[in-house]
C-alpha cells in the first residue's frame, strides 16, 4: 500500500498546517504543493498565474503533482484547485490515502482575511472575490473533493492536533482495508458545502 497521505481542500481548511504535524507524527516528509511550485517556478502562484493564466498553472500543479505523487512516506498538502483535473483525481487517488478538510464558507473566508500572505500569494478565481468567491468555489469543487476523498475531517470544529490525530486513526484504519468516511463528531463531507 502506497506510502502517502493526502490532503485535499479549499484553501484555509489547514491542510499545511495539519499536513506538517501529521507528517512529524508518521516520522515522514512534508510537502506542500504550493509552496514546492512556488519555488521551481521561481514566482508566486499569482504571478504564475498574471504571465502564464490558469491553464498554465494547471499545468504546472499537475506537472508537481506528479512528482510528489512519486515519493515514498510523504504527506502532501495540494492546492485547493488540484482536483479540477480529472487526470489529477485519478493520480491522487492511486497516490495513497486521501484526506478532505473542510470547513465551512464563512470560517474558510475569517481564515483567509487573517492570512496576509494569501492574498499576496494566491489570486481571486472569480469576478466577486470574497466571500461570494469561496461559497462559489467550494460549491463547484465539493462534489470532486467528496469523490476522491477516503476520509472527511470538519477543521471548523477541530484544532489541528486534533485533526492531525482524526486523520492518522482514519489511515491506520484505511490501512487495513476499512473505510472511515469523517472524523467523530464531526459533520462529515455534507456540511461543507
Amino acid at each position: 500500500m502506497a506510502g502517502r497521505v493526502i490532503l485535499i481542500g479549499y484553501r484555509g481548511t489547514g491542510k499545511s498546517t495539519v499536513g506538517r504535524l501529521v507528517a512529524s507524527r508518521l516520522g515522514w516528509d512534508f510537502a506542500d504543493a504550493d509552496e514546492y511550485l512556488e519555488s521551481a517556478a521561481g514566482r508566486s502562484i499569482a504571478e504564475v498565474f498574471a504571465s502564464e493564466g490558469e491553464a498554465g498553472f494547471r499545468d504546472r500543479e499537475s506537472a508537481v503533482l506528479s512528482q510528489l505523487c512519486g515519493r515514498d512516506r510523504l504527506v502532501i498538502a495540494t492546492g485547493g484547485g488540484a482536483v479540477l483535473r480529472p487526470a489529477n483525481r485519478t493520480l491522487l487517488r492511486s497516490a495513497g490515502f486521501v484526506a478532505w478538510l473542510t470547513a465551512s464558507p464563512a470560517v474558510l473566508w475569517d481564515r483567509l482575511r487573517a492570512d496576509p500572505a494569501s492574498g499576496r500569494r494566491r489570486p481571486n478565481l472569480t469576478p466577486a472575490g470574497g466571500l461570494d468567491e469561496v461559497r462559489t468555489l467550494l460549491a463547484a469543487r465539493t462534489p470532486l473533493y467528496a469523490e476522491l476523498a477516503d476520509f472527511a475531517c470538519d477543521t471548523e470544529t477541530l484544532s489541528p492536533h486534533a485533526a492531525a490525530d482524526a486523520i492518522l486513526t482514519a489511515w491506520r484504519t484505511w490501512r487495513t482495508g476499512s473505510h472511515c468516511r469523517s472524523c467523530s463528531g464531526a459533520a462529515g463531507p455534507s456540511s461543507s458545502a
